[in-house]
């Protein structure tokens, strides 16, 4: 055994220091690496992992389940026959023309709303972090729409963009005809606006939030160089709230994929002619009214996948990565 003397003293050294029963062993380790640090921190936070399991990974992983069977609804106890058919749920949703549009009209909502929310929001946010007076007033006028109820807002909409409205009857003869609503070719980037003007007060606090860690030294010392406002938005703030950026753009398109509310209300169900549907929309119809669960569970499978390859292009091209 190796020791150390040193005043009259003997200290063994670290490696002839005899262990403890159970303790700093591999079991220690292992249970450690486990539960972590901190253990208490995942008991407080097991109530929360329960309500992720229960809410949205089991209805998920069900959802691929009745994609892959004959699934309908019967009542509770009743034993029935539901047949695995592979693929075919799948082939018929590609192959249906109806559900194929609602997804081209999804697109055509996520090109409009995502770049809307994403530079408005800044801007406005930007602005908002600047202005002193009626600062608070301000940001709780932008965020009044988020918290109200859609039905209540769809109704002050449905005075302005109907035929007859109060936005026709301000351009007169160069209103649209058919009316935004009912025309077809307006009727998805209508509801595209509505959505971004109805959320952008929440996404103007998460930039607001991230506004507070970009440093004001950096603009002081980008006007000192004689840099404009301009030239500090594009170089300081846009650059400082990439993260922020990025969890925009993840929830928008998240919202923008299950979009229902709107084109259910807006315009009676997805009209004109399926020209507004969307296929959370097209999967209430098929689950619900129609009786075909797997039907709309294999829309559900591939919107899934869509948005999650949606997601991953979104961080490479943001620089979530990185961020």
């Amino acid at each position: 055994m190796s020791s150390t003397v040193s005043s009259g003293s003997v200290t063994p050294s670290p490696a002839a220091r005899p262990t403890r029963p159970g303790g700093g062993g591999p079991r220690r380790g292992r249970r450690g690496q486990l539960l972590g640090r901190n253990p208490l921190g995942l008991l407080l936070s097991a109530p929360y992992l329960l309500f992720v399991l229960l809410v949205f990974a089991y209805p998920l992983v069900f959802a691929f389940y009745m994609s892959f069977h004959d699934y309908f609804f019967a009542a509770p106890g009743a034993v029935v026959d539901r047949p695995f058919v592979g693929l075919a749920n799948f082939q018929e949703v590609l192959s249906d023309p109806a559900i194929i549009r609602s997804f081209g009209n999804v697109g055509i909502f996520l090109l409009i709303n995502v770049p809307l929310t994403v530079v408005l929001s800044l801007v406005l946010a930007t602005a908002l972090n600047k202005i002193v007076r009626a600062r608070t007033f301000l940001r709780v006028s932008f965020y009044v729409p988020y918290v109200t109820a859609s039905v209540a807002v769809v109704v002050v909409w449905l005075f302005l963009f109907s035929g007859n409205g109060l936005v026709n009857q301000i351009l007169g003869p160069l209103a649209p005809d058919p009316a935004w609503l009912i025309n077809p070719l307006l009727a998805m980037p209508t509801i595209a606006i509505f959505v971004t003007w109805k959320q952008m007060g929440f996404f103007i606090l998460l930039y607001l939030a991230a506004l507070q860690n970009v440093s004001d030294e950096l603009y002081e010392a980008a006007a000192t160089d004689g840099a404009g406002k301009i030239r500090m938005f594009f170089s300081i703030t846009v650059p400082g709230v990439r993260p922020a950026t990025v969890l925009v753009l993840l929830l928008a398109t998240i919202t923008g994929a299950n979009l229902f509310t709107e084109p259910y209300l807006l315009t009676g169900g997805g009209g004109p002619n399926g020209a507004s549907s969307s296929p959370v929309l097209i999967m209430y119809q098929r689950g619900i009214e129609q009786g075909e669960p797997g039907i709309a569970a294999a829309i559900g499978v591939i919107l899934v996948i869509g948005v999650l390859i949606l997601a991953f292009i979104q961080r490479k091209v943001a620089g979530g990565d990185e961020s």
